[in-house]
């Protein structure tokens, strides 16, 4: 059992660190705002297209971190099942 568990550990930050390397891209209003995320869900890189101020701006950029975030959530969710295939019991 320890063996097991150990290797799922191992296996699990493996697919961290592979996830650290992964890009995903929210964006809004047509790609006015893009944040750009890594596979662990954390803020890489942010751009604005246009001259979008105020509340608006605020809005976009929440909608592309969440568009972004989401994809990162789904993508570390897919490699965690994919590092506990074989070594937990119904994966």
């Amino acid at each position: 059992m320890m063996k097991k568990m150990q290797a799922m550990q191992e296996k699990a930050e493996e697919a961290k660190e592979r996830l650290n390397h992964i890009k995903l891209i929210g964006e809004a209003k047509d790609g006015a705002v893009r944040v750009e995320v890594n596979g662990n869900g954390v803020i890489t890189d942010m751009s604005v297209k246009s001259e979008i101020q105020g509340e608006e701006l605020k809005q976009l950029i929440i909608t592309a971190a969440n568009r972004a975030l989401e994809q990162s959530y789904r993508t570390k969710e897919m490699e965690m099942a994919q590092a506990a295939k074989g070594i937990v019991p119904g994966f």
